[in-house]
């Protein structure tokens, strides 16, 4: 009898149980949100989070870019594995540019591995709502969410954003996860750099839509049955117009097909070239230089088909290019590095109130899906690095 409790004991504290069926879900992501913003600038109502909540970081997955680590968010799965490697890349198959400034192929859905959460959700009964979240506006595995708006197409205001969340969760039927997209704090940290009072009041007029859309829940039905959490894609850094890598003129042309990115910056090289190229740049300053298959195993980087041959890693704060760099901030670094970092905060009823440490963002898909009930499609997350959030 004393084995059996034992074992049974062992199971109640190492499997994940799925969470109340009374309880709703908001992820709201505020695009380069660096972990430390708060500690810089005025956040009431983030701090009010991380007082009744969660507070604690997010180590992006690499590269540190927007989109693929909001993929990553809604799958669990590292970029080399879920496809959407960079903000832009080449499509080995047919030389085809994957570029975020192109509908057409940033809606392809050929580009999208993995399964997002809201595919998930919907073949276990769940509804999600989106709103402007990165690839909810593909059709992966001949599934939207439930509702979803084309970000080139029909654009919300970040207050429209708030207002149709909270007229969701509010409603007689309510969906079961509501992810909701904000472009700022990033926008200005491009321009402006993470230290500036253009970025220092745009992440605060996000933290008031945040605040606002926390009081709508409260002034309705389910103000005690949402957990509400922040998170971000990645940081930013600062850079400045000396620090720029010219690799193309170190290559002869003969040798490469195409030069894509800067952060990092990959090379796709033409057959027989892939040393040449190796060589001519590999022992230039302020830089890392790998050939796809030696990228280092702690960045998860380097085995899908669209990853360059050759992908030059800048030192924080350099970017490789041949344009003219203007003073401002950057991402796409080694998430690493202090400054590539991002929010996470969360409160509600399966919250503890806790300070945690960093964790890696592969894991909040694992997260999410226990909040609503639902089991996990295949990833790269692991359940049992969040679950000390958890009540």
């Amino acid at each position: 009898m004393k084995k059996i409790l034992t074992i049974l004991l062992i199971f109640f504290f190492t499997t994940p149980c799925l969470a109340r069926k009374d309880f709703y879900t908001i992820i709201v992501s505020l695009d380069g949100c660096r972990w430390d913003y708060p500690e810089w600038y005025e956040t009431p109502f983030l701090n009010y989070m991380a007082e009744n909540g969660v507070k604690s970081g997010l180590i992006p997955s690499y590269p540190s870019k927007t989109f693929p680590n909001h993929y990553t968010l809604a799958t669990g799965l590292y970029p080399d594995h879920h496809g959407i490697i960079a903000n832009s890349f080449v499509n080995r198959k047919d030389g085809q540019i994957f570029s975020l400034g192109n509908p057409k192929t940033k809606t392809d859905s050929r580009f999208y591995g993995g399964e997002p959460i809201w595919v998930t959700a919907q073949k276990q009964g769940k509804r999600v709502f989106t709103y402007h979240w990165p690839g909810s506006d593909v059709k992966v595995k001949n599934l939207y969410p439930d509702v979803w708006f084309n970000y080139n197409q029909h654009h919300l205001t970040v207050s429209e954003r708030i207002t149709l969340a909270s007229q969701a969760i509010n409603a007689k039927s309510a969906p079961d996860l509501i992810m909701i997209y904000f472009e700022e704090p990033d926008h200005q940290g491009h321009d402006f750099g993470p230290q500036s009072p253009h970025t220092k009041d745009a992440l605060r007029n996000m933290d008031a839509h945040l605040q606002d859309l926390w009081e709508n829940i409260q002034q309705g039905p389910r103000k005690d049955s949402v957990n509400l959490i922040v998170v971000s894609d990645h940081g930013m850094t600062l850079v400045s117009p000396e620090r720029k890598i010219e690799c193309k003129k170190y290559l002869n042309p003969k040798w490469y097909e195409r030069v894509e990115g800067n952060l990092p910056a990959q090379i796709y090289c033409k057959k027989g070239y892939v040393d040449s190229v190796y060589n001519a740049l590999k022992d230039l300053p302020h830089q890392r230089v790998w050939r796809k298959k030696n990228i280092p195993a702690y960045l998860h980087y380097g085995t899908h088909v669209n990853i360059g041959d050759i992908v030059v890693d800048p030192q924080e704060g350099w970017l490789v290019t041949d344009d003219m760099v203007k003073t401002g901030g950057m991402h796409g670094y080694d998430p690493t590095y202090s400054d590539m970092q991002a929010i996470f905060r969360a409160m509600g009823p399966s919250f503890r109130h806790i300070t945690y440490p960093h964790f890696q963002n592969v894991n909040v898909y694992a997260l999410l899906c226990h909040l609503i009930g639902i089991t996990p499609a295949p990833n790269d997350g692991n359940f049992q690095e969040v679950s000390p959030l958890l009540n």
